[in-house]
């Protein structure tokens, strides 16, 4: 039966239910997936399922090979700690560089966002969680003058998310964990301690390597 989806943004539909299918498990990792039979499924032509892989490969989701085939993205604990060992060095700079100029505005953006993680925690919204989770570090990003740095932080940010997508069905008790140490790094930057956010930073992603390595060895990820 194909799944119906509205013909106004076609390809952001398309991009959501595939990325549905990978972080329910649905699509398992190394799985190809041909535009064509996409396309059937969703009763869509090939040019918004071209676009909405493009997307989450963009995401780590997705890689799309040199024959242009996509397939699913694997994770490996070794690809966590090397983006959790690019995103401490670049985040905790970043908090020295923006600490003086960050702005009320940004401070409140900051502020709902770490609302919406709670409620998200709350009505156990784990993927909505997710995002969230990704989108508080690049709101501190956003501070930052210097362009490349910013994609950097970007990047390094959708690669480490893949992980905690795959991770989404034990994200319970680590989510609340992550949601109390981004508390702690916004309160020390509301106050302009850069010393101590940059420490609750380095802390943060200490404790998300020790999670992620947790589940590895616990196996719960293939």
């Amino acid at each position: 039966m194909q799944r119906i989806i509205k013909k106004e943004t076609l390809a952001e539909q398309a991009f959501n239910l595939i990325k549905t299918d990978i972080i329910s498990g649905k699509l398992a990792p190394h799985e190809e997936l041909p535009e064509k039979k996409l396309a059937e499924e969703l009763g869509i032509s090939r040019t918004p399922i071209r676009e909405a892989l493009k997307r989450l490969a963009a995401e780590g989701l997705v890689v799309i090979s040199d024959a242009k085939m996509a397939t699913v993205a694997s994770f490996t604990e070794e690809d966590a700690l090397q983006f959790l060992e690019i995103r401490e060095l670049l985040e905790v700079y970043n908090l020295e560089i923006i600490v003086d100029s960050l702005q009320g505005s940004l401070l409140e953006k900051v502020d709902e966002n770490l609302k919406s993680q709670w409620q998200a925690i709350n009505e156990d919204c784990y993927e909505e969680f997710i995002e969230l989770d990704r989108e508080f570090h690049l709101l501190l990003a956003e501070e930052n003058p210097n362009p490349k740095l910013r994609a950097m932080i970007h990047t390094s940010n959708t690669g480490v998310n893949r992980a905690f997508l795959v991770l989404s069905n034990t994200l319970r008790l680590s989510a609340k964990e992550a949601f109390e140490e981004h508390n702690r790094i916004f309160k020390a930057l509301q106050s302009k301690q850069v010393e101590t956010a940059k420490q609750e930073m380095s802390n943060h992603m200490k404790n998300i390597e020790r999670r992620i390595q947790g589940y590895y060895q616990e196996g719960e990820l293939n």
